[in-house]
């Protein structure tokens, strides 16, 4: 396999798995969305679960709805992503019991987005006259004319984002000034340029991909890596029968999923992700740490506003 088209697809999915998580299927422990890995020293604090990343996002959704109605607005909570939508992305999928239940997610994703467009946060926010629309939506994301909030992102540039808004309210009731914790969640979760470069020559990872690869079509299915797979994934099941399109998903992603184990592709992307995070970001492991930190207390004060643990 070229090495371009290993690096193409290890930096798609190696971003996804820095957002959402990967899969735990090789006896590893789940990641939640942060930051994977982390550079080691005494300041090392872990990360949040998926279960109790999911919790505090609950408890983030009943804050905005509390601020909202403060507002004078109607707001309805929405569930946030569970944590099996969470646990099928990644790098490569090797969690065999979660393909053999989910297959790529197709069914959770449809189910997602049928909640998406039946939101009734979205129908209502339409229907209000023109000046209220508009208030509503300053109230609920923050008007930039009262200000603004800006992080330079570790790999260069600067974004920003309003200072105001319900969902700002909602993170600085969790997690403590909101300035603050969005500098440090930008630096946080923006370091993946920093070593994702360096990462893709290692010849461990276009080894391992091509034993994958080798895996995959002694059992039927000539594919030459897991984004091959994503890429194709859609015009698989074109015309089928919901039924049908679930089987023919479980089937390949069981597939996948055995032979990550076999290969132990998903093992060796995440201990080289942890082994170049140490090497490249140990200036930033102050700010991951604080990042952790910022997390557990909001998961203290998630539990408390929700009445319920992870």
């Amino acid at each position: 396999m070229p090495k371009s088209e290993v690096r193409v697809w290890f930096a798609a999915l190696l971003m996804a798995s820095t957002l959402v998580g990967c899969a735990a299927g090789s006896g590893d422990a789940p990641r939640a969305g942060g930051p994977s890995g982390a550079a080691p020293g005494p300041q090392e604090v872990r990360d949040l679960t998926t279960e109790e990343e999911v919790l505090v996002e609950r408890a983030e959704r009943i804050i905005v709805k509390r601020c909202m109605e403060d507002s004078g607005f109607t707001y309805w909570l929405r569930p946030p992503v569970s944590a099996a939508e969470r646990a099928g992305h990644g790098f490569v999928l090797d969690d065999i019991a979660w393909a053999r239940t989910y297959g790529y997610g197709g069914e959770l994703e449809q189910r997602a987005e049928k909640a998406r467009l039946n939101d009734p946060n979205v129908s209502y926010a339409n229907g209000l006259p023109k000046p209220d629309r508009i208030r509503y939506s300053k109230t609920l994301d923050g008007d930039p004319a009262r200000g603004m909030m800006s992080a330079r992102l570790p790999s260069g540039g600067t974004v920003q984002m309003p200072r105001t808004g319900c969902w700002n309210t909602a993170g600085e009731r969790l997690y403590g000034d909101i300035t603050t914790w969005f500098r440090t969640r930008k630096t946080a979760t923006s370091l993946t340029p920093l070593y994702l470069p360096a990462l893709l020559k290692d010849r461990r990872l276009t080894t391992a991909v091509a034993a994958w690869a080798r895996c995959m079509k002694k059992k039927g299915h000539a594919y030459a890596s897991p984004d091959d797979i994503r890429a194709k994934r859609d015009s698989l099941v074109t015309g089928m029968s919901p039924r049908r399109a679930h089987a023919t998903e479980v089937e390949l992603a069981v597939a996948e999923a055995t032979c990550a184990v076999e290969t132990s592709l998903g093992r060796t992307a995440r201990a080289l992700e942890s082994e170049y995070r140490t090497k490249k970001l140990q200036p930033y492991s102050d700010d991951l740490a604080a990042y952790r930190r910022a997390r557990l207390t909001a998961l203290d004060r998630a539990e408390t506003i929700t009445g319920s643990k992870a």
